[in-house]
């Protein structure tokens, strides 16, 4: 599917918030939208790992990485294997890294800045738990969706205007 945010902010300006402009995008896709899948880490990817291998059909993962602009949560192998499990895109308040590689990789990503250097591996983070970044909260089960217009979040589903 593809969405215009301009048009789905005239559409539903009621329903909608939208995320200061700080996110480029870096994937592939230069717009997709699904249900909230949120995840709290801080210069550790393990569970950006971990969900990339889970079935994410009609969902983005958002990863509030704490704006941390020291390490890359998103590399070129993570993000084939979110495309792989059917993920509609990666919101990463942080970095990525492996960017070309990323442009071309059937996913949306929208991040703040490219950083070459990995995480450590810890295992630390939250999943599924509220975040909030860019002057927006972010609830699991909400929806989000981006282009290169910017970012925006809604309670409920919404459907591109005719």
């Amino acid at each position: 599917m593809h969405y215009i945010t301009p048009d789905l902010c005239d559409a539903y300006p009621d329903q909608i918030q939208v995320v200061e402009p700080m996110f480029s995008n870096f994937g592939g896709r230069d717009s997709f939208g699904g249900q909230i899948v949120t995840l709290k880490c801080f210069e550790d990817n393990s569970l950006v790992r971990e969900q990339s291998e889970q079935q994410g059909k009609g969902k983005v993962l958002v990863v509030d990485g704490g704006g941390s602009l020291r390490r890359a949560l998103l590399g070129d192998v993570l993000a084939e294997k979110a495309a792989k499990n059917g993920w509609e895109g990666m919101i990463i308040y942080g970095c990525v890294r492996d960017v070309d590689v990323l442009a071309q990789t059937d996913l949306g990503v929208q991040a703040l800045a490219s950083h070459p250097l990995k995480t450590d591996k810890r295992g630390l983070g939250d999943l599924n738990v509220v975040v909030s970044f860019g002057g927006v909260t972010f609830r699991p089960g909400e929806y989000v969706y981006a282009d290169n217009n910017g970012i925006i979040v809604s309670p409920s589903a919404l459907s591109m205007p005719d």
